[in-house]
């Protein structure tokens, strides 16, 4: 007690001195901390990439398989079914054109061509007998014709004796007998004549019936030569020739089996198959929303899954017109039904040096170069983004726009909103940073590469715009404060 009467004060003790030190201190850091984090409301985080000039490689992908060029299906050519008794080749075989690859039963079509050649031979002498005839006759015919000329100079000569002895007769300086006698003879001669004219006749008749049947034999001849040409044909049609040259890549029957012709699809219809595999083909289908940039002769990158770590040349050869329903396969112009479904094209590229042990129905990809661009100007794909021109209206506090120089000029380039549609008008677009600021602008892009997109207008090279995150360039508004931070983004801790 003090001599007052009041307590004395007791000296503080060292760790209330310290607790009150921590104390302050805390209540300090929580003082700076909370105004650190008033003055970074609105700021967003973002990672950027700068307008660069690179070359640029638009490319279509596609899937599909290795298909010979040309290839045919041999199948039976046979009137009715037929036994295959041999069977000439192997799969994986190359013939020539021309070679026999299969044999079908020939009995009948064998007795066929024999009769069709025994009744030709038969016609063939008929028309020798008749042209031997024809000359026979012509031979008589000269004969007869000397006799009638003889005939009628004796006729003639009958006649001048008769004559002569007529006279004689009529003056009285002969006797009958003699008249009477050469009067026979010149009778003799006019019935001679009239004979031989008779016989020159018949022969002649004859002679024409001879040709007649010269006619006939050679009508029948060639009625058999097409004939015996309908039965050669038809007994080779039971010999499988192959058409081209090329190679056995499918052969599904046997000997002793039946195939049946003119079934179209028909697993009995077909003996093989033969591929010309001096033009290897990709077969690739392209979708729908590529195919406008395919053209003829570009040039395509083909990757073969069996022969890994190789890429092969090649050219773009053919492209179809006809879009084919990815589920089916058949052509969209087929189906009964209107159908949303997504459709593909074909399109058949050569390869131009294809590999010894490459093989028709591979599975392969096709990567077909579009376009190129040499220095383009170019930005990473994910920064471009879409916004309405009423997310780029820019509002400040009192509803005052912002007057600042580069958003007049971003403004500069959004259609005028005179109306509800015009604010709901898509505009394409990259934010830009300018002064720590994100602004829109409008960019007219071109060709598309893996990674990157031409800028044909909107940007200059070495502006730095706002590429990322997904989830920043999908929210972000015009005038939004950012700070930039490029680093690798930390993954995950796996759970």
């Amino acid at each position: 007690m003090t001599r007052n009467g009041r307590p004395a004060k007791l000296p503080m003790s060292t760790g209330k001195k310290i607790a009150l030190a921590v104390v302050g201190v805390a209540v300090l850091g929580g003082i700076v901390y909370g105004s650190i984090r008033y003055s970074q409301q609105g700021i967003v985080t973002v990672q950027t990439g700068k307008v660069i000039r690179q070359d640029l490689v638009s490319q279509v992908t596609a899937s599909g398989e290795i298909k010979p060029r040309n290839y045919v299906n041999i199948g039976a050519n046979t009137m009715g079914p037929g036994r295959l008794t041999d069977i000439l080749v192997r799969e994986g075989d190359r013939v020539k054109q021309g070679q026999t690859l299969a044999k079908l039963e020939t009995v009948q079509a064998t007795a066929d061509l024999y009769a069709q050649q025994a009744a030709l031979r038969t016609a063939q002498s008929e028309l020798i007998a008749a042209e031997a005839t024809i000359r026979s006759w012509d031979e008589n015919l000269r004969t007869v014709k000397a006799a009638v000329d003889r005939s009628k100079s004796d006729r003639e000569r009958a006649a001048l004796e008769f004559a002569r002895t007529k006279q004689l007769y009529d003056e009285k300086l002969i006797a009958k007998q003699l008249f009477d006698q050469r009067k026979a003879e010149y009778d003799s001669s006019q019935a001679s004549v009239a004979e031989a004219e008779a016989r020159v006749l018949q022969i002649q008749a004859q002679q024409e019936q001879s040709v007649a049947q010269r006619e006939s034999a050679r009508r029948r001849i060639e009625q058999y030569q097409a004939n015996l040409a309908r039965a050669s044909d038809v007994l080779q049609k039971h010999y499988s020739v192959s058409p081209i040259d090329g190679m056995v890549t499918n052969l599904p029957v046997r000997v002793g089996e039946t195939v049946v012709p003119g079934i179209q699809n028909s697993p009995a219809s077909l003996i093989m198959t033969i591929a010309d595999m001096s033009l290897i083909t990709a077969e690739v289908k392209v979708d729908e929303t590529d195919i406008v940039n395919v053209k003829l002769q570009q040039v395509a990158d083909i990757t073969i899954d069996a022969i890994p770590n190789k890429t092969f040349k090649g050219k773009v050869l053919e492209m179809g017109n006809t879009a084919l329903l990815r589920s089916s396969g058949l052509a969209a112009s087929q189906s009964m039904i209107s159908s949303q479904e997504a459709k593909d094209f074909k399109v058949v590229i050569a390869l131009d040096n294809p590999p010894e042990e490459i093989r028709p129905g591979l599975s392969c990809t096709a990567k077909i170069t579009t376009a190129t661009r040499e220095r383009s100007l170019s930005i990473p794909i994910q920064a471009l983004t879409i916004r309405t021109a009423a997310d780029l209206e820019v509002k400040k506090k009192g509803g005052a726009s912002s007057s600042s120089t580069a958003q007049a000029a971003i403004k500069s380039d959004m259609p005028p909103a005179g109306g509800k549609d015009k604010k709901k008008e898509e505009i394409q677009g990259v934010f830009l940073i300018a002064n720590k600021k994100a602004l829109f602008r409008k960019v007219t892009t071109g060709i598309t590469g893996a990674s990157d997109i031409e800028v044909l207008d909107g940007l200059k090279e070495g502006e730095e715009i706002i590429t990322g995150s997904y989830k920043v360039l999908r929210t972000i508004r015009p005038e939004t404060t950012v700070k930039v931070d490029n680093k690798a983004p930390k993954k995950e801790e796996e759970k």
